[in-house]
């Protein structure tokens, strides 16, 4: 099988950005009288962008301290929460191992590649400035960028056609459980790296189609297929 579109998720599988996410809303809560929360149960709610990842925090904390709900408003923690990240996003944040490396072989080969996140468009541009992997990325689509986020099967499809592909010849590479639900409802190929977030659940319990064991992998499955149908179609004339 040829492969000519390949997106990727951002947060968890290109870049590894839980530090920085978790600062910003430990700050946020610190600026309203609530102690900090461990750096692993915030990554435990990343996924679905900034807001939802909050919102999910404080209806953790609401639960467990009732009394919060009568004194921490969760829009005036959510605008502090938005600041915090203008000021940590990009500033802790690190590529997994063999990602621009990947990255470069796809591109250098004619693969079409785009990195395909909930995070906010302009949040996910400063982590790509920051790692340096903004330039090889042919399109970058945000939570806030489309009228769905994923899973919805418009997001990847939206991806296929924008680079002029086929469904059928697209794979999108995630870590977590809503990856892989969008690439299925897209009807692109389902791909996993085992590393990354997924709220602590093994991404094998999503059942993707393959399960990479980095990113270089990746790659290398990729260009084994363009390598091989390269082959056959000079044999053939």
């Amino acid at each position: 099988m040829v492969y000519d579109i390949v997106s990727f998720d951002l947060d968890g599988t290109l870049v590894d950005t839980a530090a920085e996410i978790a600062e910003a809303a430990n700050r946020a809560l610190g600026m309203h009288g609530v102690a900090r929360r461990p750096t692993a149960e915030i990554t435990h709610l990343i996924g679905d962008g900034s807001r939802q990842l909050m919102l999910k925090l404080l209806a953790r904390l609401y639960l467990e301290q009732p009394a919060l709900a009568d004194t921490v408003r969760a829009e005036a923690v959510l605008k502090s929460f938005e600041h915090d990240l203008n000021t940590t996003i990009g500033s802790m944040c690190a590529p997994y191992a063999g990602a621009h490396e990947a990255l470069m072989r796809l591109r250098e080969a004619g693969v079409r590649i785009a990195c395909v996140t909930n995070k906010e468009l302009r949040h996910a541009r400063r982590v790509l400035e920051a790692t340096r992997l903004d330039s090889l990325f042919e399109l970058v689509v945000g939570g806030d960028s489309l009228p769905h986020k994923k899973p919805h099967a418009s997001v990847l499809r939206h991806v296929v056609e924008t680079l002029d592909g086929d469904t059928r010849r697209a794979a999108h590479v995630g870590d977590s459980s809503t990856d892989m639900d969008a690439a299925r409802n897209a009807g692109v190929a389902v791909w996993a790296v085992p590393y990354g977030y997924n709220s602590g659940v093994p991404i094998a319990d999503s059942q993707p189609q393959r399960i990479f064991p980095g990113l270089m992998q990746v790659a290398d499955f990729v260009l084994a297929g363009e390598r091989a149908f390269s082959v056959e179609a000079r044999t053939l004339r």
